[in-house]
């Protein structure tokens, strides 16, 4: 795949997956039927609608219309007994493990050979302080567990630096339907604040009040609340909008993405505020956001603290391949146990390109080279891998490995890219 000119175009993206799967938990945990417009059509989504209905919620999904209907359960999933498969899903699995625990039955949670080594040790030790019974099956930490559902208690929950803030938001949305008041203590700076922050958002706009202090770190949810059954919209995918924008500033071109305002409850939004530092111009209004690359500099290289969107480190990490001097990722030890080690992934495909990369604990430091070498990219099955490496396609031919695996939570991404000018040929 190459791009011989500048990408250009006003593009709008499919909907959130992170957005979609909050308001898919809320909604069938609600009283009555409800409606989500603009869903995330993907692997992650198809995985948690799949859950939804093995606990025996009516979650139905309109591919032609991209709609979802959720019938709710009012907090007590009507199947017992049954077992619910994430496959890759992280997002999928920690939401349904937490509302596994909800209702009775025995319950049995699994996933890919990957996700039984991403760990899950926090949110089950969390779900256990709430008077939950789960059940390591094999190695402790790690799924798949075993549920023996008998509702939630409630009470105080306190986390010791989680590595995802899945895990909070996992616990957030279903302590409404607990025996008694939540409290959770995050001790240590939580990670991804800004997913909090939607999860927050998400439960407010369905009916749910959380109190949070400005830190995040401690949160009280009141027993007895209840989600609203109703219509709502999905926002578009601000991490699948990263990847437009960058191409437009590593391609001398511009791309809008109409949708998405300042006012997001998604952090990535954020991402063209970086790429504004590196020297683009971003334009917004009511209607979107707009990049378009520096008019006659390179890039420049920055040095970021990234803990508030982790999921756009390797898109930045792409991009500072076109940039003046080095870029610095700081503060992303997670994505050590995301879809793969990406951190390690993202200094392997890296190198082949031709840049040098300083592996850090918790992250990494890119330095270009005067020329990027034609490389054919492994993926390591893992869809940011594969988006954020099409960028190179910007500097150099690049062969991407496995194309397919962008379905987890960007289907459409490869058609977007030839919209937008980027010449890409199948094998």
């Amino acid at each position: 795949m190459r791009a011989r000119t500048p990408l250009r175009g006003l593009v709008r993206p499919p909907g959130s997956k992170s957005h979609t799967n909050r308001l898919l938990v809320c909604t069938a945990l609600s009283d009555g039927e409800s409606r989500l417009s603009g869903a995330a059509l993907c692997d992650d989504t198809e995985r948690m609608i799949l859950g939804l209905r093995s606990l025996g919620i009516d979650a139905r999904l309109n591919a032609a219309s991209r709609g979802v209907s959720v019938v709710g359960c009012g907090g007590f999933p009507p199947q017992q007994d049954c077992e619910l498969d994430a496959g890759d899903a992280g997002t999928a699995m920690r939401f349904l493990t937490a509302l596994a625990c909800l209702g009775h039955g025995s319950r049995r949670l699994d996933g890919s050979a990957r996700m039984r080594e991403r760990p899950i040790g926090a949110l089950v030790d969390g779900l256990r302080a709430m008077g939950a019974q789960v059940v390591y099956e094999s190695a402790e930490g790690f799924v798949p567990l075993a549920v023996a559902a008998e509702g939630l208690a409630g009470g105080l929950v306190e986390f010791d630096r989680p590595v995802s803030s899945q895990f909070i938001s996992a616990l957030l949305m279903v302590a409404p339907y607990a025996a008694s008041d939540a409290f959770l203590r995050i001790h240590g700076a939580p990670p991804s604040r800004p997913y909090l922050d939607m999860t927050i958002g998400t439960m407010r706009s369905a009916g749910v009040e959380v109190l949070a202090d400005e830190a995040r770190a401690r949160f009280v949810v009141a027993a007895s609340q209840r989600y609203l059954a109703d219509t709502y919209a999905v926002e578009p995918d601000a991490s699948g909008a990263t990847y437009l924008w960058a191409m437009a500033a590593v391609s001398g071109g511009g791309v809008g993405v109409e949708g998405l305002t300042s006012a997001s409850l998604q952090g990535d939004v954020r991402f063209a505020e970086l790429l504004g530092r590196m020297g683009c111009t971003v334009s917004a209004d009511a209607s979107g956001i707009e990049v378009s690359a520096p008019e006659n500099d390179r890039l420049r290289g920055i040095d970021v603290d990234l803990n508030d969107m982790p999921d756009a480190a390797p898109t930045l990490a792409v991009v500072a391949l076109f940039a003046d001097g080095p870029t610095e990722i700081r503060n992303v030890g997670n994505l050590r146990v995301k879809e793969s080690d990406r951190i390690a992934a993202l200094a392997e495909e890296l190198g082949r390109l031709g840049a040098r990369v300083v592996v850090r604990a918790d992250g990494l430091r890119v330095e270009p080279p005067k020329h990027l070498t034609p490389a054919r990219i492994r993926t390591y099955r893992d869809h940011r891998m594969a988006m954020s490496f099409a960028l190179a396609g910007c500097g150099t031919d690049v062969e991407i490995e496995d194309p397919g695996c962008v379905s987890k939570s960007f289907p459409e991404f490869w058609g977007y890219a030839r919209a937008l000018g980027m010449e890409i040929e199948t094998a």
